[in-house]
């Protein structure tokens, strides 16, 4: 079920690709994110209201799974982003194949069906599902932007048609600067990379 909207004025529309942006946060830091280096919503809010102006519609939505039995654990998380202003919407991680991409671009598609979408943002570096049709939303005329993280959105930091904004670059949405260490970015005394997953994994059967 999508959201439905009544025909309005132009409207900027916010994509946020949660398990994607999980996924990049996670491996910036090498860990799960602390409170510190979660993204405040209410910032990425004021930022897209912002980018919208005072004539368009600013519509932030978020697109999650949730794994069977974390309920609990999500819905405070849920709750919240709601209680900010975003729209959610929430589907059951069944299956390996049980992601949001589809849901994600449906949406999408569904507002600039409407004749309305003046600028679609989406929060995610997949550009496996996002680059085609993100550049031909930017071919018929919508203004495209991709916010996420330089390390992981490099379909979009290398793009011509669309603009990157790198997630950190907005004021206020993270409390602490990012432990970013990058083979570009080496303090003089070097630095160490943490590993992208766990050596353990090398035993896991391969899919």
């Amino acid at each position: 079920m999508t959201v439905t909207a009544p025909p309005a004025g132009p409207r900027v529309l916010l994509v946020w690709d949660a398990p994607n942006m999980d996924m990049s946060l996670g491996t910036l830091l090498g860990a799960r994110p602390t409170s510190a280096f979660r993204p405040r919503f209410d910032a990425v809010g004021r930022w897209l209201l912002d980018l919208a102006g005072p004539d368009a519609i600013a519509e932030a939505t978020v697109f999650t799974n949730v794994v069977p039995g974390s309920t609990e654990v999500v819905r405070p998380w849920v709750e919240a982003l709601r209680n900010v202003g975003f729209a959610v919407f929430a589907k059951p991680k069944i299956t390996e194949d049980s992601d949001v991409d589809d849901d994600m671009l449906a949406h999408i598609r569904l507002r600039a069906d409407e004749g309305t979408l003046e600028h679609v943002v989406v929060a995610s570096g997949d550009g496996r599902a996002f680059r085609e049709p993100l550049e031909e939303l930017r071919a018929k005329g919508t203004y495209v932007t991709v916010i996420g993280f330089r390390e992981h959105a490099t379909f979009a930091v290398a793009s011509d048609v669309m603009e990157f904004v790198d997630l950190e670059e907005i004021e206020g949405v993270f409390r602490e600067p990012l432990p970013r260490i990058t083979l570009d970015s080496l303090p003089d005394g070097g630095a160490w990379l943490p590993p992208f997953r766990s050596l353990r994994s090398l035993l896991e059967p391969r899919r």
